[in-house]
């Protein structure tokens, strides 16, 4: 059994052998002497509080009702669900302690720690995906737009198994506003049950719909788009070396590309000098296929949301096209420290899904739709 996996409690007793786990895991041990602000965490540092939150979670009902594989994923979660503080920690006003980011910080790391340890990509992504949202079912009831909020978390992460780890993250600290905590996150389950995807992904008419509604705040996830395309887009993305143009070679020989690399080459620009020539020069070949009405492979995607929209194709002109991705290489899922995030930047009347490498178009239940039919990726609710 994977090391991190074997520490997980096991009935009758359900013990957590912490000092076992302390000395197993450096990761662990950088927790220990990373003090936090104590008007939330009255119990310590985070080494403190990733032990009570551990030992909560070995004691809720709800987790010990899992079978084995889900008991061990969750534990996983709990053990890196702040792995990324120590690196996070700030203290910029006197006497208030904050870590900004932590949560998507850790979701990277843990998926580095996940890759070395060899977990396999599905349980390696439901692992990075509890880390990166174990804040969201405290703050549901904050946010203006709750479905939507709910919708998206809903299409990498399972909202039941993110409320039972926020349960033990609650539990597993000294604060006064732990029932205030609580309420959130029964609520935050209940309104996932009530929008019917608390144990699955929320559903949508199609994919064309699903990336309608997560770029466009004033887009209902129940109508289904009117979609009339007029040409086909292959966007390709992956690690590099991952084999996107040896994808395109394959499945696309005769299609026209809009490459970052090729134009790099042409213009004799350097991958680390500024790029605002190349992505100019990008957008315009790919405008021009549009006018064309000639389907094209998009060649230019980035890993990093942050980054990815200064190179996506230009949205207001993907208005009636076809949209698909690619993702380049099948080993960059099983054997990179990073999942290939899945993206495409498209306007009204564009249909988006996602394939694996060597397929091509899934079907309406293929497994790219709603995100976790298949692998789950990090962002695949924005694709």
């Amino acid at each position: 059994m994977n090391p991190l996996f074997s520490f997980c409690p096991q009935p009758p007793d359900w013990t957590v052998a912490w000092d076992d786990i302390d000395a197993a895991f450096e990761w662990i041990r950088d927790m220990r002497g990373c003090t936090q602000d104590a008007v939330h965490h009255g119990e310590g540092d985070v080494w403190t509080h990733t032990r009570m939150v551990c030992e909560a979670l070995a004691s809720l009902p709800a987790w010990r009702q899992l079978d084995d594989e889900t008991r061990r994923l969750l534990f996983a979660a709990a053990l890196l669900h702040d792995i990324a503080k120590p690196a996070s920690r700030r203290e910029d006003v006197p006497s208030r302690i904050t870590f900004p980011g932590h949560a998507r910080r850790g979701a990277i790391m843990a998926r580095a720690l996940l890759w070395r340890f060899g977990v396999p990509f599905a349980i390696r992504e439901s692992i990075c995906a509890l880390v990166k949202h174990h804040l969201k079912p405290f703050f549901l009831a904050d946010h203006a737009d709750s479905r939507r909020v709910v919708l998206e978390l809903s299409q990498t992460a399972r909202c039941d198994w993110l409320a039972i780890l926020a349960e033990s993250d609650a539990r597993g600290r000294i604060c006064e506003d732990l029932p205030r905590l609580l309420d959130n996150i029964a609520l935050f389950a209940d309104y996932a049950r009530e929008q019917g995807c608390l144990d699955r992904p929320w559903i949508f008419p199609s994919d064309h719909a699903r990336f309608l509604y997560f770029h466009d705040n004033g887009r209902s996830p129940d109508v289904a788009p009117h979609e009339d395309f007029r040409c086909e887009v292959i966007v390709l993305s992956g690690l590099p070396g991952a084999g996107k143009d040896h994808h395109r070679n394959t499945l696309f020989p005769d299609w026209p590309c809009a490459s970052l690399d090729e134009l790099r080459r042409e213009l004799g620009v350097d991958p680390e000098d500024e790029q605002g020539t190349v992505l100019q020069a990008a957008r315009e070949q790919a405008r021009q296929y549009l006018r064309e009405r000639r389907s094209f492979v998009w060649n230019a995607t980035n890993l990093s949301r942050l980054v990815r929209g200064e190179g996506d194709p230009p949205a207001g002109r993907l208005s009636g096209t076809d949209t698909h991705c690619v993702r380049g290489g099948e080993r960059g899922d099983t054997e990179s420290p990073e999942s290939p995030a899945t993206t495409a930047s498209a306007g009204e009347g564009t249909r988006t899904s996602a394939v694996g490498a060597g397929d091509r178009v899934p079907g309406p239940d293929g497994g790219a739709r709603g995100g976790m039919a298949c692998s789950p990726l990090t962002e695949w609710a924005h694709f």
